[in-house]
């Protein structure tokens, strides 16, 4: 995911594609663990794809604060 279609959506939006990563990456590490995983890269891009969606969500925090 790219942090340029990110910054498209809203916090809100954002928020729900955080919570589907999370539920995500809770159940990698539940298969990591019982040794189901097919992918395990898939745990670093997950990983990953929620750090961009946390920061795009605080440059927009920020943003929104500099406007006041």
């Amino acid at each position: 995911m790219k942090a340029l279609k990110l910054r498209d959506l809203t916090i809100d939006e954002l928020k729900g594609k955080l919570a589907d990563l999370k539920s995500e990456l809770f159940n990698l590490r539940f298969q990591l663990s019982t040794g189901q995983l097919r992918n395990p890269m898939r745990i670093k891009e997950v990983r990953k794809d929620i750090a961009r969606i946390l920061t795009v969500i605080r440059e927009k925090e920020l943003s929104s604060e500099e406007k006041i």
